[in-house]
């Protein structure tokens, strides 16, 4: 059975990672989530490209999947499995593209986003926000019973993100959630090992 760990995508941020980007992958690798999302959006294609070849040499290291994020000619580039996308981007994304990718995945907003998405192709969607978190502290979170009509209304796997911690994981995971991302809590914290510590 895997543990609540396993079901975590962790999500970078080097905007507010504490300390060196690269140094805070490699310490949360050892802890074995399911994947890392290498999301840094406002890099240029080929700053990310570079912290890409990084980022997945890491990883491989410690057999974690690391998850590529809208940049679709370096995702084919390094042969990537997975690739995650902006709704804005994925349905621009030609079918020629999505045929390089076992595993196509989007943000969503909202119910009709999710269906959509599905529509597209994708074979899995994170959904949310789902509770408080400072990275949207001017919105209000979604809530459980809009997650939870979302995965009422596809049929692929969904993950929830937004303020999950170890502390309401479970919830989320009950709701029927295929597992869940989180980004400030592995990004920010002051010791990767006691943030895992309990998941």
């Amino acid at each position: 059975m895997e543990t609540a760990i396993q079901k975590l995508i962790c999500v970078t941020n080097r905007k507010i990672c504490n300390g060196d980007l690269l140094k805070r992958v490699e310490e949360i690798v050892k802890y074995k989530p399911r994947a890392i999302l290498l999301r840094e959006k406002d890099l240029t294609e080929s700053e990310y490209e570079d912290l890409a070849k990084d980022v997945i040499k890491i990883c491989e290291k410690e057999n974690v999947k690391c998850i590529l994020h809208n940049f679709i000619e370096t995702a084919i580039k390094f042969k990537a499995e997975s690739i995650h996308m902006t709704f804005t981007n994925l349905r621009i994304m030609s079918a020629d593209e999505k045929k390089f990718f076992k595993n196509i995945g989007a943000s969503c907003h909202s119910e009709e986003e999710a269906r959509k998405a599905q529509s597209a192709g994708c074979n899995y969607i994170i959904a949310g926000h789902i509770f408080d978190t400072l990275s949207k502290r001017h919105i209000e979170p979604r809530g459980m019973d809009f997650f939870r009509d979302v995965i009422k209304n596809v049929t692929i796997p969904v993950y929830a993100i937004g303020g999950i911690n170890k502390n309401n994981i479970s919830e989320v995971l009950q709701a029927g959630a295929i597992g869940a991302c989180a980004m400030r809590g592995p990004m920010q914290c002051e010791n990767v090992e006691e943030y895992f510590s309990g998941w």
